[in-house]
């Protein structure tokens, strides 16, 4: 039994508009990629240094301190307060910098910077593990160096 011309036109119109769906949101996905990445680059040319202002948060955090600005600020932060674990010494360059204490991914992004250099600084006899508390590494300075 054939069928009707009308469902069979119907059904072709369906099926070319289907396609035409497709290929708008493929299109729509490709402009809001575009959009997001000239959003990305005008917030760094945008973006000044200046740690007081507004900083986005994928920012590199080597422009935020000088060279050895952190091992002191650190090693300050030790000879004050004694053995400190690594989450409070990631507050200390972030107060002294006078950055924002509750932006969580800035403090990610420097705890995961200082835990690395830590492991280093350690080798090199700068700081010391003085054991753990609830899983988190404490630090203090060595005991001549105190």
């Amino acid at each position: 039994m054939s069928e009707i011309r009308t469902v069979t036109t119907l059904r072709r119109k369906r099926d070319e508009i289907v396609s035409s769906i497709r290929l708008y949101e493929r299109q729509l996905e490709q402009a809001r990629a575009d959009l997001a990445h000239i959003q990305a680059a005008i917030r760094l040319f945008e973006a000044s240094g200046d740690p007081k202002k507004n900083i986005p948060r994928y920012m590199d955090l080597h422009r935020l301190f000088k060279r050895r600005e952190t091992w002191a600020i650190c090693k300050a932060a030790l000879a004050d307060k004694g053995p400190i674990t690594t989450i409070e010494l990631t507050q200390e360059p972030m107060k002294a910098k006078k950055l924002e204490a509750g932006d969580k991914v800035l403090a990610r992004a420097l705890n995961v910077r200082l835990v690395n250099s830590l492991a280093r600084q350690e080798l090199r006899g700068q700081f010391q593990r003085a054991g753990k508390r609830k899983g988190i590494v404490i630090w203090r300075l060595p005991l001549e160096k105190l």
